[in-house]
């Protein structure tokens, strides 16, 4: 799990036996989907839908794509603006902090009826459903390869694992963190949460504070952080780190 803007981690995200694995893009949205069937052509107009509504909502409401503060939404907003304004207020940040991983969500709990088993990464975030046991790499450091994972049993899913990073990828980060990865039960909480604890992380003496911080978050379906700076890990809650050959 980690933020590397060529998504050459994607080769990794093996399907198993019975499952296969496709791409999904409509404009900025670009899905990896591990799924039992081939479901592309249905994820992008189920994506075209929530991204136009979206879209709408921010046209007239420009504020909601631009501040780096929590925005209240208007009456009748759709439920995708919902969701990320919930969880950016949880967390402190904008809302647009939380898209990603309130997409991916989106995806996943509309064609869960037609895959049990079905992944959705949304850019380093991460919704799955899952009826088997699964491993998530955590890579802070592209040059050094997957050394560590998170061990998630079926008992666990459905689940979100959100990432981000002040030194990969391109999405806004206030921190220097080389990775923070958040398990959650919502989607978008987990990805408001993950830049918000990121964004806390500016030397590795704020690894304490920054878990912490992610302690009171419980309260709002968080489970479990990761972080890493250079050398240096750091964890809190329901977490199984594991290490990866």
């Amino acid at each position: 799990m980690h933020t590397d803007p060529t998504r050459s981690y994607r080769g990794r995200l093996a399907p198993k036996p019975k499952e296969t694995a496709f791409q999904a893009v409509v404009e900025q949205t670009d899905l990896w989907i591990v799924a039992e069937k081939e479901l592309s052509s249905q994820i992008i107009r189920h994506v075209e839908a929530v991204r136009g509504r979206l879209k709408n909502y921010i046209l007239l409401h420009p504020e909601f794509a631009e501040s780096l503060t929590p925005v209240a939404v208007s009456p009748g907003a759709p439920e995708i603006a919902v969701r990320m304004a919930r969880a950016a207020k949880a967390a402190g940040v904008g809302p647009m902090a939380a898209v990603a991983g309130a997409m991916a969500q989106s995806v996943a709990e509309r064609f869960a009826g037609e895959s049990p088993n079905l992944l959705v990464e949304n850019g380093g975030d991460i919704f799955m459903h899952s009826t088997r046991d699964r491993v998530i790499g955590l890579l802070a450091k592209p040059i050094e390869g997957v050394r560590l994972g998170l061990s998630l049993p079926a008992s666990r899913f459905p689940l979100a694992v959100c990432a981000s990073s002040g030194t990969i990828g391109h999405s806004l980060s206030m921190g220097r963190a080389d990775l923070v990865t958040v398990l959650g039960r919502d989607g978008a909480m987990a990805d408001a949460a993950a830049t918000a604890l990121a964004n806390m992380v500016r030397a590795q003496e704020d690894l304490d504070s920054m878990l912490a911080a992610a302690k009171k978050l419980k309260k709002h379906g968080i489970l479990g952080v990761f972080a890493q700076w250079g050398e240096t890990v750091a964890a809190w809650g329901e977490l199984e780190i594991v290490a990866l050959e």
